[in-house]
């Protein structure tokens, strides 16, 4: 009996398993991509002329957010705080930064006295200067109440 022989082997990549596994990872990406929000979601006020704060983008900006409906978060690490305990927090998170900038996110319908105790507790922390965080309001749009129409 004569023994057969053995197919010779393959050198072709098959790449077909790779591409698998590489489909479902970028599936898994793409789903929770969208769960990994680094701010809290807020309304900014709408100005005419912003100025420009692209340090505010940074991974280690001191923002802090104000809710609608008053809650107050810290930012870098996104956590709730009140506003009687702001001072101290912001206070280690800006000893050693030759800066003392801190942004304030607050949203448009946010009742002025929450923000206020924010930025007197900020002061209290020792913060040299806060930044406004805004939205320009787009060309060609008015504020409600001007002449010539409105929202």
């Amino acid at each position: 009996m004569k023994l057969k022989k053995a197919p010779p082997p393959v050198s072709d990549i098959n790449v077909t398993p790779m591409v698998d596994v590489m489909l479902v990872v970028l599936i898994i990406f793409m789903v929770i991509t969208p769960m990994l929000s680094k701010s809290i979601p807020v309304t900014l006020a709408e100005t005419r002329n912003p100025v420009s704060m692209p340090d505010a983008d940074k991974e280690d900006a001191v923002i802090v957010a104000i809710t609608r409906d008053g809650q107050v978060f810290l930012s870098p690490g996104l956590q709730r705080v009140d506003a009687g305990e702001l001072a101290p927090k912001v206070k280690d998170l800006l000893s050693g930064r030759p800066s003392k900038l801190v942004y304030i996110k607050a949203d448009a319908r946010a009742k002025y006295s929450k923000v206020e105790d924010v930025v007197d507790n900020l002061r209290a922390g020792g913060v040299d200067e806060l930044g406004l965080l805004t939205e320009e309001i787009p060309q060609g749009r008015k504020l409600p109440g001007q002449a010539g129409g409105g929202l």
